[in-house]
């Protein structure tokens, strides 16, 4: 069983990453503008059901190594931390506009489906994202890592797909909204950026016990 108290962190934390706009919100967004609400629904469906593909292939191969080593752990510990305080300062540094470039051309709802997927599939910053963030919220004293982390990884990509329809759903109506306030994206530049160096210090801290 994962622990209520990490698991309430997980659901602040994961909301608060998911909210931020990034590449999954904005390639939802476009599509969404550029196809309509359905096109906006099958690419959000899509881009969910690629990080279901990294949230599983990472815990079940993740939680094997953790078990078998205590340098492994290490490692795993102070590469993740280093990489989400990356994160966390690029997000912060980021002063880029909120922007969408659409496309008018007619695609398939079965590519706009498999696109999706592929968009997170094929990008290993996802995997790596998700090497780092998952492990923190488990109890690595339980013989169950490998279920707890795929229970993380599934309630993840749940709370995506909630936003991420009704981001496709509302696309043109969020994005001219977005593009119309750049306080509060700066709000959430600020809060994901946090979060992100606040989860890496986290993480270095972690003991294998």
């Amino acid at each position: 069983m994962i622990d209520p108290t990490r698991f309430g962190l997980f659901i602040l934390a994961s909301w608060a990453l998911i909210i931020a706009p990034g590449p999954d919100m904005l390639y939802v967004i476009t599509r969404g503008i550029a196809h309509g609400p359905k096109a906006g629904i099958l690419s959000a469906a899509g881009v969910v059901c690629g990080i279901l593909v990294h949230t599983t292939t990472t815990a079940l191969g993740l939680a094997l190594l953790l078990q078998a080593s205590a340098a492994a752990f290490l490692i795993v510990k102070l590469a993740g931390a280093c990489y989400l305080v990356y994160l966390g300062i690029k997000s912060l540094r980021d002063r880029s506009a909120f922007e969408l470039r659409g496309q008018t051309a007619a695609v398939s709802s079965h590519k706009l489906f498999w696109q999706g997927v592929l968009s997170n599939v094929l990008n290993p910053k996802v995997a790596i994202f998700f090497l780092a963030f998952l492990p923190q919220f488990v109890d690595k004293t339980s013989s169950n890592i490998a279920l707890q982390m795929v229970t993380l990884g599934l309630t993840f990509a749940l709370f995506g797909l909630c936003f991420l329809v009704l981001v496709g759903y509302f696309a043109g109506a969020i994005g001219a909204w977005l593009t119309r306030q750049p306080g509060y994206t700066n709000i959430l530049r600020w809060l994901t950026g946090g979060v992100l160096i606040g989860m890496g210090v986290r993480l270095a801290l972690t003991e294998r016990r």
